[in-house]
C-alpha cells in the first residue's frame, strides 16, 4: 500500500509500504477515507521527537470503512465508517477507567524514553515512534488499529467525512481545553492560537457559557475564520499589546480562562531531541511564548490550560507568577474516548461544523505538497485532508 514516510529532517516521501495486519484479537483495519495533518506533527517532521526512524508513517487524526475485525470486536463490523481516536488506549487500565485514555498504561510499548522525560509513561498516539507506541500512522491506504472497541466510534449517517475526521483528535483536543479549563457561564476566555484546535476550544467554550471568547494568533486568515465561524472576538498580537488588551476587555482583572493552543512548533525554532537533552549534549531548549504570554495575562485565581504540543523542556517559565497568583495550571494530550460520541452527536445535530478546517485537500501522492503548506501557513492553510482513496 502507499505511505506517507519521514525520511529526515523536512524530507517526506510517498512510498510502497506492507499492508497491515492483524495482531490480536481486539484489532481492526480500517481503510482510510480521509485523514488530517496536525500541528503535533510538526515537531516530528523537524526531527525533534527521539525514536522517530525512516521510514516511520506519520499522521493520527483519521476516519475510514472497517475492512477486517479480529474475533474479540464487538462494537464494529466489515464496511462500517468509523473516526479513530488518535489516542491508542487500552479502556481497562486504571488510567481509562478514570477517563484519563492518553495517560494509559498499556497504551504504548515500552516508552522508556518517555518515562525517562516526564516520570512515567504514557499512552501511545499514531503516526509517532516507539516512544509513543510504534503504531504505524494513518497518512496511509490502510491502518491498524489496536483496541478497537475503545478507540474507534462509528459515524451518523448525516455527519459528512469532512466533518467527521476531526472528531479523531481536533474537536476533542478543543473540547478538552475549554472543558478541564473550568470555563463557567459568564467567564471571559482567551484563546492563543486561531489553529484547528484554537478554533475549537473557541466554539467550546461558548457551548459551555462563556460570555467572551478572545482568540489570538499573527494570521490574518486565521483570525478571520475564527471571528466568522465561532463567533469569537479576535486579536493580532503583532498589532496589539495583548495583556493590556485583554484586561480592557475583562473589567480590568484578566480572563478567567487563558488556553494555550499553539505549543513549540510555531516558532520554536529545532531544539535537540529529548534523547541529545538526556546524554547532557545540550542545546536550545523551547520557547514557550504563548504559555508564558497566557500566564501573565490570566487573572489571579485563573485557570491557564496547555494544549500546544512540547517536547520536553521550556526555557523562562513564569513559575513565580503562577504561585504569586493563584493559577491553576493544566495540561494533558486529549482523552478523545472520552467526548467522540457527544461531539459526534453534536455533529449530526448540525451543532458542531468543523469542515472549514480542511482549506486543502490532497491525493495522498501529494502528500509532501500539503505539509509544506501547513508546515509554512502558506496560502491560508489551517488543515489538509488527505484522501487516500479519493
Amino acid at each position: 500500500m502507499r505511505a506517507l514516510c519521514w525520511e529526515g529532517v523536512d524530507r517526506l516521501v510517498v512510498r510502497q509500504v506492507p499492508d497491515p495486519e492483524l495482531r490480536n484479537a481486539h484489532d481492526m483495519i480500517v481503510r482510510v477515507r480521509r485523514s488530517a495533518t496536525c500541528g503535533t506533527d510538526l515537531p516530528l517532521l523537524a526531527g525533534r521527537v527521539p525514536g522517530l526512524a525512516v521510514g516511520d508513517v506519520l499522521g493520527h487524526e483519521f476516519l475510514g470503512e472497517v475492512a477486517e475485525v479480529g474475533p474479540a470486536v464487538r462494537r464494529h463490523r466489515v464496511g462500517d465508517r468509523v473516526v479513530v481516536c488518535a489516542a491508542v488506549a487500552c479502556g481497562n487500565c486504571w488510567y481509562c477507567r478514570q477517563g484519563l485514555y492518553s495517560c494509559c498504561d498499556n497504551g504504548a510499548a515500552g516508552a522508556t524514553v518517555t518515562e525517562a522525560a516526564w516520570g512515567q509513561p504514557t499512552g501511545g498516539c499514531y503516526g509517532h515512534p516507539r516512544t509513543a507506541g510504534g503504531f504505524a500512522g494513518s497518512h496511509a491506504e490502510y491502518v491498524r488499529v489496536p483496541y478497537a472497541d475503545v478507540g474507534a466510534f462509528t459515524v451518523p449517517d448525516p455527519v459528512s467525512d469532512d466533518r467527521a475526521v476531526f472528531a479523531s483528535d481536533a474537536a476533542p483536543a478543543g473540547w478538552m481545553g475549554a472543558e478541564l479549563g473550568a470555563v463557567r457561564p459568564g467567564d471571559v476566555v482567551a484563546v492563543w492560537g486561531a489553529g484547528a484546535v484554537g478554533q475549537l476550544t473557541a466554539q467550546a467554550a461558548t457551548v459551555l457559557g462563556a460570555d467572551r471568547v478572545i482568540v489570538i494568533d499573527r494570521h490574518p486568515e486565521r483570525l478571520r475564520m475564527a471571528e466568522r465561524h465561532t463567533g469569537a472576538e479576535t486579536l493580532h498580537y503583532e498589532h496589539t499589546d495583548v495583556p493590556a488588551e485583554l484586561r480592557e476587555r475583562s473589567g480590568g482583572r484578566g480572563p478567567d480562562v487563558c488556553v494555550e493552543a499553539v505549543g513549540a512548533a510555531d516558532g520554536g525554532g529545532r531544539p535537540p531531541s529529548l534523547a541529545d537533552r538526556f546524554t547532557g549534549r545540550g542545546g536550545p531548549v523551547e520557547d514557550p511564548l504563548a504559555l508564558r504570554e497566557a500566564v501573565h495575562a490570566c487573572r489571579k485565581g485563573g485557570t491557564v490550560f496547555v494544549s500546544g504540543t512540547f517536547t520536553g523542556f521550556v526555557d523562562s517559565f513564569p513559575l513565580g507568577a503562577v504561585m504569586h497568583k493563584g493559577l491553576t495550571l493544566r495540561g494533558a494530550r486529549q482523552h478523545g474516548q472520552r467526548w467522540i460520541p457527544m461531539l459526534l452527536d453534536r455533529m449530526a445535530r448540525d451543532e458542531l461544523r468543523t469542515e472549514h478546517l480542511a482549506t486543502h485537500r490532497f491525493d495522498l501522492d501529494q502528500a509532501p505538497t500539503g505539509y509544506a503548506l501547513f508546515r509554512d501557513r502558506a496560502d491560508g492553510c489551517v488543515r489538509v485532508v488527505f484522501t487516500p482513496h479519493g
